[in-house]
């Protein structure tokens, strides 16, 4: 079986819950508590990023929230105050790797270009089209007057899994439980 070494920062609640009941799925509460009033709007780009990951993975049932880790020791998320760092080895099928740099496109509602090519004739339709907000096509009811364009967009943004990173800070690892045996080490600050 194949291993990936990977790393995570999360509150300290984590930790505790993963050496109370020896597993951790993500809470709606810990999403709410880090981004307070845009909450509703990562939950929703999370429950899309879920449902899209299950073509790569089998996601444990009620998990509707990925957790977030690093590839590498190097690109993972400082420590910051009141947090743990937590590195993980996980069996690599319980892992989505993902573009960091494609879903950035994502949760700004943006097209995912194939290259800079398909970027360059996208922005050339968009502009076609008068549009100079291309995340209005999405979050908002202009999208209804484009709706090819509209689903042009979300096609794109399966790219998140497919298209390879172009390196290792753009790349992100994904997975839905941390079981009490993949920790290797937990450092808290």
């Amino acid at each position: 079986m194949e291993i990936m070494v990977l790393w995570t920062r999360q509150v300290p609640e984590v930790w505790e819950e993963l050496q109370t009941f020896g597993i951790y799925h993500v809470k709606e509460e810990y999403i709410r508590k880090k981004n307070g009033e845009i909450s509703d709007y990562y939950l929703k780009l999370y429950r899309w990023y879920t449902k899209e990951a299950g073509k790569y993975t089998k996601i444990p049932a009620g998990c509707d929230y990925p957790i977030w880790l690093s590839v590498s020791e190097e690109v993972m998320l400082r420590p910051v105050e009141n947090t743990v760092i937590l590195k993980v080895e996980v069996p690599r099928d319980k892992v989505v790797v993902c573009n960091m740099e494609a879903w950035g496109y994502v949760v700004n509602y943006w097209y995912v270009p194939l290259d800079e090519e398909d970027a360059r004739k996208h922005a050339e339709e968009l502009k076609r089209n008068g549009i100079t907000e291309e995340d209005e096509l999405i979050s908002t009811s202009r999208g209804n007057f484009y709706p090819m364009l509209r689903q042009k967009i979300k096609n794109s943004w399966g790219r998140v899994f497919t298209m390879p990173p172009a390196n290792s800070s753009d790349t992100a690892a994904t997975m839905w439980e941390i079981r009490r045996e993949w920790v290797q080490s937990c450092e808290r600050y």
